[in-house]
């Protein structure tokens, strides 16, 4: 029974190690991509703070006055959700907190006597929703971990027309903003109207003047569909670069309780198997007084002469 045991324990800490080894190599890989998912976050800031400036110096100008793009709406009936996760799990809470903070939203929305659209960017998203019988306007998969910006520019363009069109009133982006390798938040921002003041927060300061030629209202109204789709890449940088660094802690947390169960099962073995050879000891012991016994009572039988 000892021995069974014991080869049971055997087996649990070999497989309890092969599942380290695989947990020790995805932190090391999760690790090394959070250093080149950050740098693409900072790498994507000098073109929307460009962007950012000209469409400021544009609506200075006089432009924008009527663009869709630029106008809230006086009703919010129908507010669009794009919910930015991961394709694939091991990764903590990562996920977990963006479906529960869309969620959180689409409620909120519903008790107002708003409609809910709903863009899904990640199998995790897509699968999340769609167990729970919410209705999806699009998904979008393949690509979290690191995103282009042809599908920004594919999500920014599925949201703008049904905005232009009307069918949806606002649009708001629900993903982790990477702050740290040891530090990310969810947020839930707007993106479609376009944010007027937070043009003019970013205009603050001395600016240059500038002549446009065409006119401003048709440089703006060529911009801003790339303004949006700025938006949308920075939010997918963000969301890939906070993957990475979820899944490098949850790995590393993997590897340490691998380490923990090794270390316990290793007593436990070690605790069995010297119990098993006290019982064997004990049971030969028994076995020699037994005999001693035996051979004391026949020689206590034995005629006398």
């Amino acid at each position: 029974m000892a021995g069974g045991q014991e080869r049971i324990l055997r087996r649990r800490i070999k497989s309890v190690q092969s599942t380290k080894k695989i947990t020790r190599a995805m932190e090391l890989i999760a690790a090394s991509r959070i250093v080149k998912a950050a740098n693409r976050v900072h790498a994507a800031a000098p073109y929307a703070d460009g962007i950012t400036a000209v469409v400021t110096e544009l609506q200075a100008a006089g432009a924008g006055s009527n663009n869709p793009l630029l106008t809230p709406r006086p009703n919010t009936k129908r507010v669009a959700q794009i919910v930015i996760t991961a394709d694939r799990g091991l990764c903590g809470g990562y996920n977990t907190a963006v479906m529960r903070a869309a969620e959180a939203e689409i409620r909120e929305h519903e008790g107002l006597g708003r409609e809910y659209a709903l863009f899904c960017v990640g199998r995790k998203a897509e699968g999340y929703f769609r167990f729970r019988e919410y209705a999806i306007d699009a998904a979008f998969t393949g690509f979290s971990d690191f995103p282009l910006y042809e599908h920004a520019r594919e999500i920014a363009a599925v949201v703008a027309g049904p905005f232009e069109r009307g069918e949806i009133d606002l649009v708001q982006l629900v993903y982790t903003r990477f702050v740290t390798a040891g530090r990310q938040e969810v947020v839930v921002r707007p993106l479609l109207p376009l944010d007027r003041e937070g043009f003019a927060q970013d205009s603050e300061g001395p600016q240059a003047g500038f002549e446009f030629e065409p006119e401003p209202e048709r440089i703006l109204e060529a911009l801003l569909p790339r303004y949006a789709e700025a938006r949308v890449f920075a939010a997918l940088l963000n969301a890939a670069a906070s993957e990475h660094a979820f899944r490098q802690r949850a790995m590393k947390a993997a590897t340490e309780n691998a380490d923990e169960l090794v270390l316990n099962l290793s007593r436990i073995m070690n605790r069995a198997r010297q119990d098993a050879i006290t019982t064997e000891i004990m049971e030969i012991v028994s076995g020699a007084e037994a005999l001693a016994a035996t051979g004391n009572a026949d020689n206590d039988r034995l005629p006398t002469e």
